[in-house]
């Protein structure tokens, strides 16, 4: 059975298999998965791509669901692949909430006195260093785009000790950006933080390179950290963040 999370990571393999592959492509995938007889007995898949057929767009769909359906590892593997070999931009899609909940009481943090969630507010998780401040205001610049006051920790002071301040910055937000650019482990404890208490986590990076390899079915939204790269950043940003506001 496909689950939700799974099913969004079908959808958005698709859209790398359709937008870059071709009919070695196809191959190089039925070696690495095992899949080779199923690919190439595909009544359509390869013809509709070699033709141009508008169909190609759901027979890549079948046959990625196929897959992910018969053998998961093997999906997992496609996965690697197709997002090494092409390592375009992409937007992250955040997983269905898990349909069992927790009650926990954490024993290094204390939760706030309000557990109210501000549904206008961002929480931004990336390094502290100069060379960033430029990717600082354009995150905030989307933020304020799209509706949101986009705070980072050096922008309150409520604890004596950082690490309460960031629990509860994350914990009062709606929604939590991460720049994972330079594999920060700061940020890879608070993205940890964000995940568990449920958080919608966006993250951004300057390289997919940087993002951990078991995080890597979490779509990243790719920028470079020029003037043009960062509007664009600013841009699509913005976008999602209105997306996920919905």
């Amino acid at each position: 059975m496909i689950t939700y999370e799974v099913g969004q990571r079908i959808l958005g393999l698709r859209q790398t298999v359709v937008a870059h592959f071709d009919a070695s492509d196809w191959d190089e995938v039925g070696l690495l998965t095992g899949f080779s007889d199923a690919i190439r007995k595909h009544p359509r898949l390869i013809r509709s791509l070699s033709w141009g057929d508008e169909d190609y767009d759901g027979d890549a769909l079948a046959m990625i669901r196929q897959i992910a359906e018969h053998d998961l590892k093997a999906f997992e593997i496609f996965e690697r692949h197709a997002y090494t070999k092409y390592p375009g931009e992409t937007h992250y899609i955040s997983a269905k909430p898990a349909e069992r909940k927790i009650t926990f009481a954490p024993n290094v943090f204390q939760v706030p006195e309000s557990q109210a969630v501000e549904r206008d507010l961002v929480a931004l998780m990336m390094p502290f260093d100069a060379g960033f401040n430029s990717v600082h205001e354009a995150i905030k610049r989307a933020g304020l785009a799209a509706g949101f006051r986009c705070l980072r920790v050096d922008d309150i002071w409520e604890d004596s000790t950082v690490i309460q301040d960031i629990f509860s910055l994350i914990f009062r937000a709606h929604i939590v950006v991460v720049d994972f650019t330079g594999r920060n482990p700061n940020v890879m404890y608070e993205t940890g933080v964000a995940h568990t208490l449920g958080k919608h986590v966006v993250p951004v990076s300057q390289s997919l390179d940087d993002i951990p390899f078991d995080m890597r079915h979490h779509r990243v939204l790719k920028y470079l950290p020029n003037g043009e790269g960062l509007a664009v950043l600013e841009a699509k940003l913005s976008e999602k963040l209105r997306q996920v506001s919905q």
